[in-house]
C-alpha cells in the first residue's frame, strides 16, 4: 500500500519519473476543499477524521498526486499544551502569548498526548479510502517554529521577540518535545509512511543559532524512527546543516525555491530530495507558466537518472491561496510528460 515512485525516492533508487506532491496540496485554492468548507469550520475539517480524509483525498483524485498528506495543522500541539487555539478567516489565534511568567502553565502528561489522537484516526480514515498505489505521509511543526508561534502568534517578520526570549526555548522543549515525539508515534501508528517536520521559521535564525538551539532536538526526533522522519526548513542554506545533521537517518529533506535543487543531491547520499519550483510562479498566465516550468525542468534534466535519484518533485513551499487549479494540473501533467 504505497506509491512505487515514492518508495524508490526514499531508497534513492534511480527512476525516470519522480513522484509528485505539494505541501498544502489540500487547501483553500482547491474547489474540493471549498465545497467541504462551506458548511464546516476549518477546525471541523481537521478534527473530524472522516472529513479530514475527504479533504486529503481530493487533490489526489483531482490532480493525481502520488502522495496524500494528513490534513491538519502544525499548531494543534500548542492547543494540546493548553495555549488555546481558534481559527478564523484571518488565520489562527492562540489564547495567549508565551512569556517567562506563563511558561510553567503549559500542560504535560497523557491527556496532552491523547488530545492528538484525532490525527491518528484521520490518517487511518485517509488510508482506508486512498488508492492502494498512493502513499500517505504525516507532518508535525518544527519545535522552533512552534516556539515562534507560541511567543509571537505568527512566524512573520524578523522574530525579534522570539530571539529575545530564546533562553526560554529549552524550558519550552521540556513540554513540547515529548509531545511531538508521541505525536509522531501516533501518526506512524495511523499509517503514515513518513512524517515530515515542517520548520518554516528556521531560516530566521543564523546558522550558528540553528546549530546551537534547534539541531539537538531535531536529531532526537530523527532518531525516534530512523528512515521515517523527513525535514523541511524555509530560508535555510547549506551552512545551516552540520555533518552530524546531514548524516542522521532522515527519510529525506525538502528545500525551498531559494536553492538550486541539483546541488541538494550532493548534501546527502541517502533519502529523498523534495522540491522546489517557486510556488508563486503558478499564478502566471499559461504560456508564461509553461516557460518557467520548462526552464526549471530543463535544469533538472541536466542531471542523469542516477544523479537525480531520490527526487520528489514539488514546490519550494506550500500551495498559495487562489492558486489557479489549471496550473496545478498542468504542472503534474508536464512533469510526467517530460520525464516519461
Amino acid at each position: 500500500m504505497a506509491n512505487l515512485q515514492f518508495a524508490n525516492a526514499l531508497a534513492r533508487k534511480p527512476q525516470k519519473t519522480p513522484p509528485i506532491w505539494f505541501m498544502r496540496q489540500a487547501g483553500r485554492y482547491h474547489k474540493h476543499y471549498q465545497n467541504l468548507r462551506k458548511d464546516r469550520s476549518f477546525d471541523d475539517l481537521c478534527k473530524i477524521p472522516d472529513l479530514a480524509a475527504q479533504v486529503a483525498l481530493g487533490p489526489v483524485e483531482d490532480f493525481d498526486f502520488d502522495v496524500a498528506i494528513l490534513f491538519s495543522d502544525i499548531l494543534y500541539p500548542l492547543q494540546a499544551l493548553g495555549m488555546g487555539l481558534e481559527y478564523s478567516d484571518h488565520g489562527p489565534k492562540l489564547g495567549f502569548a508565551l512569556t517567562p511568567e506563563n511558561l510553567g502553565t503549559l500542560k504535560a502528561g497523557e491527556d496532552v498526548v491523547s488530545f492528538m489522537n484525532f490525527q491518528k484516526e484521520a490518517l487511518q480514515k485517509t488510508r482506508a479510502i486512498l488508492p492502494k498505489d498512493k502513499s500517505l505521509i504525516g507532518f508535525v511543526g518544527g519545535l522552533w517554529t512552534l516556539f515562534v508561534y507560541a511567543v509571537e502568534g505568527s512566524h512573520a517578520g524578523s522574530l525579534t521577540q522570539s530571539k529575545k526570549l530564546i533562553s526560554l526555548f529549552p524550558e519550552f522543549l521540556k513540554k513540547a518535545l515529548p509531545l511531538i515525539k508521541e505525536n509522531i508515534r501516533l501518526q506512524l501508528a495511523g499509517g503514515a509512511e513518513v512524517v515530515m517536520i515542517f520548520d518554516t521559521a528556521a531560516g530566521e535564525l543564523s546558522p550558528l543559532d540553528f546549530k546551537k538551539w534547534v539541531q539537538p532536538a531535531l536529531l532526537e526526533l530523527c532518531a525516534l524512527a530512523p528512515g521515517k522522519i523527513g525535514y523541511y526548513s524555509k530560508n535555510t542554506q547549506a551552512s545551516y546543516f552540520s555533518r552530524e545533521f546531514l548524516s542522521a537517518s532522515w527519510a529525506g529533506m525538502g528545500f525551498d525555491h531559494h536553492w538550486n535543487l541539483p546541488s541538494c543531491f550532493e548534501l546527502r547520499d541517502k533519502g529523498f530530495v523534495q522540491g522546489n519550483f517557486d510556488q508563486s510562479l503558478l499564478f502566471l498566465e499559461k504560456n508564461a507558466f509553461q516557460e518557467e516550468l520548462g526552464i526549471y525542468l530543463e535544469n533538472m534534466k541536466q542531471l542523469s537518472i542516477i544523479d537525480r535519484a531520490g527526487w520528489v518533485c514539488g514546490l519550494g513551499h506550500g500551495v498559495l491561496p487562489k492558486t489557479p487549479e489549471d496550473n496545478v494540473r498542468l504542472f503534474v501533467e508536464t512533469v510526467r510528460k517530460v520525464f516519461a
